[in-house]
């Protein structure tokens, strides 16, 4: 049977996978990472898998709470090998990579959790723009329900609950 696409072998897959996590700036978690390498037809679950286990294990990449993230070594060897990929593969890949890359950079901007001390549970919402702070908050909060309900909704809108900040205290 003949196998469709361009990635056919370990190696293939290995490189695809390194020039992923290259591009991202933070740990992505598995189910992403799987979704952003399957951009050609020849490349298979199992595969990948095997993969993700080599690349481990040789300390290309590591996996922690947060998900799977590149290591030196692997942008290196990424550097040096990614342009082996046919340019197809890489340029849908991108494609891929662009919207998660700009969830990923923006959430690294949005500081959202609690704390419990003895005054009671503290919740701590902030927003950078790349350049610097925008917008600091502390607040005291009944109990860690409506504090994470609250980082929840911060991570969800912050530009706009700044925006609505910086109208009532412009009136």
């Amino acid at each position: 049977m003949d196998q469709l696409g361009f990635i056919h072998d370990k190696l293939d897959i290995k490189i695809l996978i390194l020039f992923v996590l290259r591009r991202l700036p933070a740990p992505v978690d598995p189910q992403t990472l799987l979704d952003l390498c399957q951009v050609d037809d020849g490349m298979g679950y199992f595969d990948y898998s095997d993969c993700i286990s080599d690349l481990l294990k040789s300390g290309h990449m590591t996996e922690s709470e947060e998900g799977f993230q590149i290591t030196e070594k692997g942008a290196r060897n990424a550097d040096a090998t990614e342009s082996s990929l046919p340019y197809s593969v890489r340029s849908k890949a991108l494609r891929g990579i662009a919207p998660v890359e700009e969830r990923m950079r923006r959430m690294a901007m949005i500081t959202a959790r609690h704390s419990l001390d003895e005054k009671g549970c503290m919740v701590e919402l902030a927003m950078a723009d790349g350049k610097g702070e925008m917008i600091h908050l502390q607040l005291l909060c009944a109990d860690e329900e409506q504090a994470r309900g609250m980082e929840k909704r911060f991570r969800k809108d912050a530009e706009g609950y700044y925006q609505k900040i910086v109208e009532l205290l412009s009136e």
